[in-house]
C-alpha cells in the first residue's frame, strides 16, 4: 500500500514538472512571437536600403523626381591615345652663344616661376660684349649731356646708335634688361667679368636636366626643358573615314584606370601617318592632381556627329556607393520613398551622365540625390546597430 502511494505521488511530480517545462517553453515561444511580431513591425517600418522622406524634408532639400526616358545624345568614337606634352607651354632652355656653366639654381623636377634665375653662365664673347656696352654708355651720357648745341650731329648720332648697337648685343646674348641696368650702374666695370644668368621664362616644372657645372657649352644646346603641366595634350589616332566626324571643340572623355578625364578636341591633323595609316586627333586635358605624365597610353572617348538613343540624368544624380560602384536613387512604390540601383556610367557630356542598367521611364532623382542618399545612409546605420 504504501509503495503504491509513493509510486503514484512519483507520477504525478514527474507529470507537474513535464506540464511546468511545456508552459515555460510555450509562454517563450509566445514571447518570441511577440518580439518576432514587434521586429517585422520595426523591419516595416525601416526596411533595409530604403528610404521614407517627408514633403517637408522633400521640399527643405529640393528633392526632385524626373520620370527618365531615351534621348538624342551624340555618338561616341573610341580611340587610343598617347599623352604628350603641350607644347605650346613648354620651353627649352639654351644659351645664345657659347659659355661655361658655373652655376645651378634649380634641379630636375622642381617647379620654377616666370623670371626665376636657373643657371649662371660665363663667356669670354660676353665679358667682351659688356666692356663695349659700359664704354658706349658712358660716351652716349656725355654726349647727351653736353646736348646738340654743344657737339655735332654726326657724333650726336653715332654715340646714340653705338649705345643701341651694345646695348642690343649683350640683350641678345642673354642678359635681361634688369642685369644691364645692374652693369651699367657699377662705375668700376667689375661687373663686366662675362658673367649672366638664363632666367625661366615662364612658370612650370624643370622636366629635363642636361649639363654638369663646369660643363662648355655651345649656342642652342639645350640645358633644360621647363613645361607647364597644368594643360596637357592627348594625340588620338583615328581611322581617315571617321575624323571627319570630329569637330573641333567636340567633348572628350580620356580614360586611365578607370578614371574619365573631361577634355577637348583642340587640332585635328591633315596628315595620314605613314605606319599606322591613321590621323592624330589632338585633345586638350586639363591635368588635375597631376594624374597624366608624358608617354602614358590611354582611351579617348570622343563625341562625334553622328546621334544615338541613351539613358541621361544630370551629372549631379550619379553618385557613388560606399563599395565604390556608381547608383541613382529612385523612387519606390509610395511618394517620397527612395532607394539605390546601381547602374553602369558611360560617359558624361554637357552636364548630363549617359547610363545604362535601368529602365526607361525609372522615376529618378534629378537634384537633391546627395541629401537623399545621405538620408539613406542615416537610416541603415539605425537599422544596422538596432
Amino acid at each position: 500500500m504504501n509503495i503504491k502511494y509513493y509510486m503514484s505521488i512519483l507520477l504525478v511530480t514527474v507529470s507537474l514538472n513535464i506540464f511546468s517545462m511545456a508552459q515555460a517553453e510555450t509562454g517563450h515561444g509566445g514571447h518570441d512571437e511577440h518580439g518576432s511580431e514587434e521586429a517585422g513591425h520595426g523591419d516595416e517600418h525601416n526596411e533595409e536600403g530604403v528610404v521614407k522622406l517627408t514633403p517637408e524634408q522633400m521640399k527643405m532639400a529640393n528633392v526632385q523626381v524626373t520620370e527618365i526616358q531615351l534621348r538624342t545624345i551624340p555618338e561616341v568614337l573610341r580611340a587610343p591615345g598617347e599623352v604628350k606634352f603641350n607644347a605650346y607651354k613648354t620651353v627649352k632652355i639654351t644659351p645664345r652663344i657659347a659659355a661655361q656653366v658655373v652655376g645651378r639654381s634649380v634641379k630636375l623636377g622642381d617647379e620654377v616661376k616666370k623670371g626665376q634665375r636657373l643657371l649662371t653662365l660665363s663667356s669670354v664673347e660676353m665679358a667682351e660684349a659688356q666692356g663695349e656696352y659700359l664704354v658706349a654708355h658712358r660716351e652716349w651720357l656725355r654726349v647727351k649731356k653736353l646736348g646738340r648745341k654743344v657737339v655735332s650731329e654726326r657724333r650726336y648720332t653715332e654715340a646714340k646708335v653705338n649705345w643701341e648697337l651694345a646695348r642690343g648685343r649683350i640683350q641678345a646674348y642673354g642678359m635681361t634688361l634688369a642685369q644691364i641696368d645692374q652693369l651699367q650702374k657699377n662705375k668700376d666695370a667689375i661687373l663686366a667679368n662675362g658673367i649672366f644668368h638664363l632666367l625661366a621664362p615662364q612658370a612650370g616644372r624643370v622636366l629635363h636636366d642636361n649639363f654638369i657645372v663646369g660643363e662648355r657649352v655651345e649656342a642652342g644646346q639645350e640645358l633644360m626643358v621647363i613645361a607647364d603641366e597644368s594643360l596637357m595634350w592627348v594625340e588620338a589616332q583615328v581611322r581617315p573615314n571617321l575624323a571627319g566626324k570630329i569637330k573641333l571643340g567636340s567633348a572628350v572623355q580620356i580614360v586611365i584606370n578607370n578614371e574619365k578625364l573631361p577634355a577637348k578636341v583642340s587640332q585635328i591633323n591633315h596628315t595620314l601617318n605613314e605606319t599606322t595609316r591613321t590621323l592624330a586627333v589632338r585633345i586638350e586635358v586639363p591635368n588635375k592632381n597631376d594624374r597624366l605624365h608624358p608617354g602614358m597610353f590611354v582611351s579617348a572617348q570622343i563625341e562625334i556627329t553622328d546621334e544615338v538613343r541613351a539613358l541621361a540624368v544630370p551629372e549631379a544624380a550619379v553618385l557613388r556607393s560606399p563599395d565604390g560602384d556608381w547608383q541613382v536613387l529612385i523612387e519606390g512604390d509610395e511618394e517620397g520613398e527612395f532607394k539605390a540601383h546601381e547602374v553602369e556610367l558611360d560617359r558624361v557630356t554637357g552636364g548630363q551622365a549617359v547610363i545604362s542598367g535601368i529602365k526607361s521611364g525609372t522615376r529618378v532623382v534629378t537634384q537633391g540625390a546627395f541629401f537623399v542618399q545621405s538620408e539613406l545612409a542615416k537610416s541603415g546605420f539605425e537599422v544596422h546597430n538596432h
